[in-house]
Formats: structure tokens, sequence, C-alpha cells
């Protein structure tokens, strides 16, 4: 299949995260306001480039008819390794790229490599990538949540999140390991758990 320019690709994703949520395609405006646009003339050229490229199709004459003909593409960046055993530098950019295309995951997801053996009772081993949603409001998480969790002065780590007033208890998942104990303003949630990745193999 024909590749997209950045801007034929930028519109794509957005129309099938769009439909994918909706179930149906957007108005011509609202492709307009979401590509930043004030004329339809240039979203008109898009879709018809995609239209002839085979990634979409519509019904001539009718409005909101746009279909997806194949799965976009949806990856999630692994921003580095998280230690599973003490604390590591904290991770910062996107080093690999997992392909989830027939998964719906939440937005902003990210993954990290692991890197130690401290939640192995939970079944993440060494060099599994976990996958981590956004926690926008930490202060409302679970007691429990497997979270990744930056400790002020030290680095980030993969652990179960206890909070009790104002003290964060990260406990590992393997009894070789003692509890990291710290007050709750050492604390930065990054990420919670919502799956893991585990490659075998050949």
């Amino acid at each position: 299949m024909e590749s997209l320019t950045e801007a034929q690709q930028k519109l794509y994703d957005w129309l099938a995260e769009y439909i994918q949520q909706h179930q149906h395609s957007p108005s011509i405006r609202q492709m307009m306001q979401a590509m930043n646009l004030r004329s339809p003339a240039p979203i008109q050229s898009r879709l018809d480039h995609l239209r002839n490229k085979g990634y979409i199709e519509w019904t001539e004459g009718k409005a909101r008819t746009i279909r997806i003909l194949r799965s976009p593409r949806q990856g999630v960046p692994v921003l580095g390794a998280i230690a599973a055993g003490g604390l590591l530098e904290p991770f910062t950019d996107a080093v690999e790229q997992l392909d989830f295309s027939s998964l719906f995951l939440p937005p902003q997801t990210f993954a990290l490599r692991v890197m130690g053996d401290s939640m192995i009772e939970d079944l993440i081993a060494e060099g599994d990538v976990v996958i981590m949603r956004p926690v926008p409001e930490p202060t409302h998480l679970k007691n429990g949540t497997i979270v990744a969790a930056r400790v002020e002065g030290h680095g980030t780590t993969l652990k179960r999140f206890y909070r009790k007033g104002d003290r964060v208890t990260l406990k590992p998942a393997n009894s070789k390991y003692n509890p990291i104990e710290v007050s709750a303003v050492q604390v930065q949630v990054q990420g919670a758990l919502i799956g893991v990745w585990r490659e075998y193999e050949r």
C-alpha cells in the first residue's frame, strides 16, 4: 500500500481514532478544527489522497460516511527500563515501539522494559515489557496498584503502591527485597500497570 505524507498520516490517525470512539465519521468542520486549518480545501485534498491510496472510502453524496479500510498504526513507545529490584535513573526518550494495532489503549499509554526480579511473584519477570497508563490523579490511586514510581533523588521503580496519610510504601512482590518507605511528597507516580508483554525466543 502506498505510503502517506506526514499531513495525510496525521489526518488518517485522527480519523481512525475518532471513528473508533464515536462509531461514526466526523464532519469536515471537525476535521478542520482537529488539523488546525481554516479552509476545507486541504482536508478535501487529504481525504482524496487517502481514498486513492486505499486507506478510506465513503459513499458519494452522503455526509459522515467515511470508513477506515485498514487498521491504523497504533504503537506504544517503550520509554526505557524500569527497575524491579533497586532504583534506576528516570526514563526519558522512547527507544522502541510496540505494535498493538488490534487493541484499544488509553491515550498516552507507554511501556517500560523490566530490569530485575522484585515483581516475580506477580508474574512480572526481567525482560518483560510493562504497559502503563498515565495517572492524572495519584491521590485517587487504589492501594495495591502496580505503578511506575519515581522516588525523588533516587530514580524509578516498579512496585505495588500503598499510601497511608503522608507516607507511601512501594512494596515488591519478592521476599528477597524490602519495601521502600518514603514521604508521599518524594514519590511521583508516572503510570499504573495495564498489561505485561512477554517475548519468547523462537
